[in-house]
């Protein structure tokens, strides 16, 4: 699991002041107080959302307002409430006072929850009317809503997790998808804990993206980095298995792709029967194109793939084939009804644009 997190400062609605008016009527030669009431001020509201996975919203986004109510009126005219606010958040999502830590709210699915409540109108001077006073001018003032600095906290599972030997590419595919910023060098295990980003298919989709620091042939036994990121791998949705075109060590992508699939059989059948994307990396490295296409041929012949359908080729560090890339993330965790729950993603072979 990952962190993601926000602060915000929510500011429920004030409430509407009280009215001070007197009627006026013809032939009525002594009209009595008549102010209407302010209305209430909007509540803050946080509500869960099925579907949204990610905090990235808050970001830049920092105050949020509820709707004032409005002030009361003449002829005991009522002054309008001031609509809530309703923030949506992902389910699992903790509500924090920032200020004292203390959590306010730990919202699971289908709540929804008043975390801010707006003032109360004022009331107008027909409330203040006596028999010794009945030409009031006296009205109270809409009490002011309730203002927090909340902390949002979620445990982010990601839905994409990246596999592959050392040096396969992964930081450097996160890093071109994504904001994040990991560490990037020529030498195994750059990466030594897992780096979360948030991956943009379009403005109405996003992915959460996960690079598991790279595996070795043993890892199922604790080698190398050994169990604790084969856990990591076990929460994600799916897997991006990464290969080297070229790797630096003289192996081969077939046999390193068999060297992963068997540390992740040999740690969990659940792990291993999880659903695969195939990406062939760092084809900017081959630059005549038959070359390419030889080369995921030649990958596809050892590993029994089908070479128009599933072996996706791409380049992490040019962007080539990135769109298509996201855009089969996005299918996979979205597939169609049509489609069968063990459908692999198989996708053809990404050309530079």
């Amino acid at each position: 699991m990952f962190l993601d997190h926000a602060i915000i400062t929510v500011r429920a609605g004030d409430g509407g002041s009280g009215h001070v008016s007197f009627r006026r009527e013809k032939f009525v030669p002594k009209g009595g107080p008549n102010g209407g009431d302010g209305g209430d001020g909007g509540d803050i509201v946080v509500q869960a959302e099925e579907g949204l996975s990610t905090l990235y919203d808050f970001r830049g986004h920092p105050d949020w307002p509820a709707e004032p109510g409005e002030p009361g009126s003449a002829s005991q005219c009522h002054g309008r409430n001031g609509n809530e606010l309703v923030i949506r958040l992902p389910p699992g999502t903790m509500v924090i006072d920032d200020e004292t830590g203390q959590l306010i709210h730990d919202l699971k699915p289908g709540e929804r929850v008043v975390i801010a409540k707006g003032g109360r109108g004022g009331k107008g001077n027909e409330h203040f009317k006596t028999s010794i006073n009945q030409a009031p001018r006296k009205f109270t003032a809409g009490t002011p809503g309730e203002v927090k600095r909340v902390r949002l906290e979620l445990k982010l599972i990601a839905e994409i997790g990246f596999v592959g030997m050392p040096n396969a590419g992964k930081s450097t595919l996160l890093k071109s998808l994504t904001r994040a910023n990991p560490k990037i060098a020529n030498y195994p295990f750059t990466t030594l804990s897992p780096q979360l980003g948030i991956a943009e298919v379009d403005p109405s989709r996003r992915v959460v993206i996960a690079d598991i620091p790279g595996l070795i042939e043993g890892a199922s036994k604790g080698a190398g980095l050994g169990h604790d990121f084969l856990r990591h791998i076990e929460r994600t949705k799916v897997i991006c298995h990464l290969l080297d075109v070229v790797p630096d060590n003289q192996s081969d992508p077939a046999s390193n792709y068999r060297t992963i699939r068997a540390e992740l059989t040999a740690y969990s059948t659940v792990l291993a029967e999880k659903r695969e994307i195939v990406v062939l990396n760092k084809l900017d490295l081959i630059p005549d194109e038959e070359d390419r296409q030889r080369a995921v041929t030649e990958l596809c012949a050892e590993l029994n793939l089908r070479p128009d359908r599933d072996v996706l080729a791409i380049s992490g560090a040019t962007g080539m084939g990135l769109p298509v890339l996201l855009e089969k993330f996005w299918a996979e965790l979205h597939p169609r009804q049509e489609e069968m729950p063990g459908w692999k993603v198989t996708p053809a072979v990404a050309t530079e644009s």
